[in-house]
């Protein structure tokens, strides 16, 4: 077993590293980038336009400088390139994920009692975090699975695909992708009665309404139906627990045709759970967040899918961390 050797200025940059995030969410809830926009403004100005204490506000912003984030001439603050691309709402580039990274960081300071009890000490139901969380949630994923969507369905046989279950689907942005990779694929996404009229908003926003059907539904009760070619599976098996995604994949299973295949797309940890990086801090962020959600192992992943029926399972890697666990149905 190898690690590396912090030296202690490591550590305590690590100690620190919440302030430099602290500094980027805090100027983009207050719409400091969107404020600036294409304009170089004063701290006073940004703090009228934006109602806060002007020291404050300038202290920000110098910070903000400090971080490359903002540029500053003759006592007046601008956008960098990157900012503008990023982080000025309206801009194609947006990074919305960082309105979902505002909440994060509610549930992220519980980690310790988290720790202590085994359980998530924030977690409440998704149709009681209200609508501003939801929208915040499902931008972030769409926002994800936009810039994912190709490469992943771009990995999959799709050869005899015409049916294609989403499930948790969210924004549609995998199910947008189906459509766009091989004509004939019909998707249904499988979400929330609360989500999927976001789900509908996104999908109209890109013109397919007419190809793309929607199926409200509670994961933990609902039937998913049956007929299906494919059952796709993103981001889902981590808000489960162990014992509860066996049986979750067996009703995905219940799902497909004959000779269909399930994907199961998620982090996949290594066996000692230490790497990749993401995935196991991923693994604290469903402690904090869910009741026994979890970051899982191939083999834990193998386990479900074989114990459900499904043969000739096979492991795809994607470029940006995930990968996709795929198994047909005899």
């Amino acid at each position: 077993m190898t690690a590396h050797l912090c030296t202690a200025d490591e550590i305590m940059q690590l100690a620190r590293g919440f302030q430099k995030s602290r500094v980027l969410l805090s100027a983009f809830e207050l719409g400091i980038f969107t404020a600036l926009g294409a304009r170089q403004r004063s701290s006073r100005e940004i703090a009228e336009a934006l109602h806060t204490d002007p020291r404050a506000t300038d202290r920000l912003l110098n910070a903000l400088c400090a971080l490359g984030l903002l540029a500053k001439h003759e006592g007046c603050f601008a956008n960098t390139p990157a900012t503008a691309e990023f982080l000025v709402q309206g801009n194609p580039g947006f990074l919305s994920y960082l309105s979902h990274a505002n909440n994060l960081w509610q549930t992220w300071s519980t980690l310790t009692e988290a720790v202590r009890r085994g359980t998530s000490v924030a977690d409440r139901p998704l149709a009681e975090r209200g609508e501003q969380w939801r929208e915040a949630f499902i931008a972030a994923m769409h926002n994800s699975g936009s810039r994912c969507a190709p490469e992943v369905v771009g990995l999959l046989e799709l050869s005899g695909v015409s049916r294609v279950l989403d499930v948790g689907g969210g924004s549609g942005a995998y199910s947008m992708e189906f459509v766009r990779a091989r004509p004939g694929i019909r998707p249904t996404v499988f979400d929330l009665p609360e989500i999927l009229p976001l789900t509908r908003r996104y999908v109209a926003d890109c013109g397919m309404t007419s190809m793309i059907d929607f199926l409200p539904g509670d994961l933990a009760t609902a039937d998913l139906g049956a007929g299906y070619d494919m059952v796709f599976v993103s981001s889902i098996v981590h808000m489960f627990s162990l014992a509860d995604n066996q049986a979750f994949v067996a009703q995905c299973v219940a799902a497909l045709n004959c000779g269909g295949q399930l994907v199961i797309k998620d982090f996949v940890v290594n066996e000692d759970r230490t790497q990749p990086t993401d995935a196991a801090l991923f693994a604290l962020n469903m402690l904090v967040g869910t009741a026994a959600g979890d970051t899982y192992t191939e083999r834990e992943i193998r386990g479900w899918m074989e114990q459900a029926g499904l043969h000739a399972l096979h492991r795809k890697d994607t470029s940006f961390g995930s990968a996709l666990i795929v198994g047909r149905k005899p």
